[in-house]
């Protein structure tokens, strides 16, 4: 009964246990690092002092089975990387040393175990083969001796090399990372100050950037319509609706408040639909669209619940992936695409498209899969693509004669001469304009100043996440930019905070395994998401905990070996993977719209494509009538 009581004493991981000390002063620094584990182990004593027995050692067998329990999917042992904001200071400095030395020695103890299983490794079942068979199992003993050596080593080399890898990806998860600051918003005198009318304007505001919504988003909802992965999100002005657009070639308009949709039409484009965003200022009667067919399309519509027609404004000779919106103008916009052309778009005009910029490496045209313009200084845009380079123009100075019209280009330090083939899928300012986001295909999302010099270096670096298989977008979250989201292939939205670059939260986004677009509301605190379901979520701070992050640092470490192997075995593995997505679409898009009985009067003589077009390709009829489903 004695022994009973002196083990169930003892907690898991608690300051009697040896192995999970290196020496005393690592057990004096886990009693001041960790006060509740010594305040649990002195309430043990006392309760063993107060029965009348002595403290006795727990068996070593039972000391590795709790040391395992406590190891799994705790937040506990987040080592150099301390993924919640509890740990701080000189805490998360001892929990880290304490932890590496725990994996040392659970190291040691398994290659010790496996020394012990081998046959013939002395003790145990080999000492009793020895008494029983005498010589003869003493001499097969002693010739095979020289090969269970060999193994020996081998086993003990991989126990190493375990172990150093293991150290690296810690290393690598705990880089670059800074502690998290203290939260700027509380509920309570928030709430009480707004009542008496103290701060009243700004609340919903400070509400949308507190991090402890942030940490408690969950799925308010689905937005099921679409028959095709859901390619785009866009919400109007006011936030009351909410456009997606889909391989399914169509754009549906969403009273989300409701979950229902209010309008649905075909966009008329030929292939993907990439882009279905509102013209700002137009009283959400203008919709402008872009496509994988290279397209560019404008859709009106009509206060009744119907599109009236839709017409082709510009086309590219490839996939036009991304529109940039004038905050400043209801009939201006930017369009990119992989012919490396950027074309500003003014509705006003008899040909709406004009040729800003062929996008040049030297003499090498860059394919762009994405531009964003800044909304501080509406005449400078920000455009990325097949290459490493974040590249910014100013349309006033655009001489491509000159630097081929670049006002200034960032790129990080070490990708600069990577032989990688990397690219930029998508870049987003942030609301001042002064910070520009830009996320790299199996690279980490990078934040660089916007008013830095030519050729500056990022300013911070997210990591965790996996973009690889799609063209993943990445966004900032906030009134005022305080978070940055993006997507991932492991089905998983990140929210990380911007200046600390440390994950805040991290929900399942896709059950078919990877989040693509991320649209913050405008005014509330609330996101929709879309990938490769043909849904759209919707997720709002109502959970009454925060996310827990369980399971985190694991899958934040499979999509660093899994991006580690794919970057060894392909050396164009984008190109294969865009192949890939791009023929999965092609696959998965509906019939042309002649199956639904759309497309109302077809053709007409009516041409808004401009004379920089391209003639190359087919782009479908330039004007079509189009009536909501």
């Amino acid at each position: 009964m004695a022994d009973a009581d002196s083990k169930s004493s003892i907690p898991n991981g608690g300051a009697e246990d040896p192995e999970d000390r290196g020496g005393e002063g690592d057990s004096a620094a886990d009693g001041q690092a960790c006060p509740d584990t010594a305040a649990a182990a002195n309430s043990s004593s006392a309760t063993e002092s107060g029965d009348g027995g002595e403290d006795k050692p727990m068996p070593e067998a039972e000391r590795k089975d709790e040391d395992e329990e406590a190891d799994t999917d705790s937040m506990d042992g987040l080592l150099l990387y301390p993924l919640t904001e509890e740990e701080e200071g000189g805490a998360s400095e001892e929990r880290g040393r304490r932890e590496r030395a725990k994996e040392e020695g659970s190291g040691g103890t398994k290659r010790t175990a496996r020394k012990r299983n081998r046959p013939g490794s002395g003790g145990g079942g080999g000492g009793r083969g020895g008494s029983s068979r005498g010589g003869s199992s003493g001499t097969r003993r002693h010739s095979s001796s020289s090969d269970e050596d060999e193994e020996e080593n081998e086993e003990d080399n991989e126990g190493l090399e375990e172990d150093q890898d293991e150290q690296a990806m810690e290393e690598w998860l705990g880089a670059e990372v800074h502690e998290l600051s203290v939260p700027a918003w509380r509920a309570v005198p928030s709430l009480r100050a707004r009542e008496i009318g103290w701060g009243s304007g700004q609340f919903v505001r400070r509400v949308c950037g507190a991090r402890g919504l942030v940490q408690r988003l969950e799925l308010q909802g689905r937005l099921e319509r679409h028959t095709g992965c859901v390619n785009t999100l866009h919400f109007n002005p006011s936030g009351t609706r909410l456009a997606s657009g889909s391989d399914d070639l169509r754009v549906v308009i969403w009273d989300w408040a409701k979950l229902r949709a209010e309008l649905e039409f075909d966009s008329g484009h030929k292939s993907n639909v990439f882009q279905a965003k509102f013209l700002p200022h137009s009283g959400d009667t203008t919709l402008a669209m872009c496509a994988r067919d290279g397209q560019v399309r404008v859709a009106e519509l009509s206060a009744t619940q119907r599109c009236k027609n839709t017409k082709r404004v510009a086309q590219h000779k490839g996939a036009a992936h991304k529109l940039a919106l004038d905050p400043d103008s209801r009939c201006s916009f930017l369009s990119a695409g992989e012919d490396a052309v950027v074309f500003g778009i003014d509705l006003y005009l008899d040909r709406p498209a004009n040729k800003l910029v062929v996008v040049k490496e030297g003499d090498k045209k860059v394919g762009l899969y994405t531009i964003f313009v800044n909304p501080a200084n509406t005449h400078q845009f920000a455009v990325g693509g097949r290459d490493q380079y974040v590249r910014i123009y100013d349309r006033r100075k655009i001489n491509e004669s000159n630097n081929n019209g670049v006002l200034k280009k960032f790129c990080p330090s070490h990708l600069v001469n990577s032989e990688s083939k990397t690219n930029i899928t998508c870049l987003v300012y942030s609301h001042d304009g002064t910070e520009l986001l830009a996320s790299y295909n199996d690279e980490d999302i990078y934040l660089f100043d916007a008013n830095h010099s030519d050729g500056a270096d990022y300013r911070r670096r997210y990591k965790g996440h996996r973009n690889n298989a799609t063209v993943k977008g990445v966004n900032f979250y906030g009134p005022c930019s305080e978070f940055v989201v993006s997507g991932s292939d492991c089905g998983h939205i990140y929210l990380w905070d911007k200046n600390s670059a440390r994950i805040v939260q991290f929900i399942e986004g896709d059950i078919g395994g990877v989040v693509n677009c991320l649209e913050p509301h405008p005014h509330l605190p609330g996101l929709a998401t879309s990938g490769l379901d043909h849904d759209v979520k919707l997720w709002a701070p109502t959970a009454e905990v925060p996310t827990s992050l369980k399971g985190l640092k694991e899958v934040m470490k499979k999509n660093k070996r899994e991006r580690d192997e794919d970057s060894v075995r392909h050396g164009d593995q984008y190109d294969t993977q865009l192949l890939w997505f791009l023929m999965r679409h092609m696959r998965n898009r509906r019939p042309q719209r002649a199956r639904r009985g759309e497309g109302g009067e077809g053709d007409t003589d009516e041409s808004w494509s401009s004379a920089d077009s391209s003639d190359e390709e087919d782009g479908g009829p330039d004007h079509v009538q189009c009536m909501s489903s």
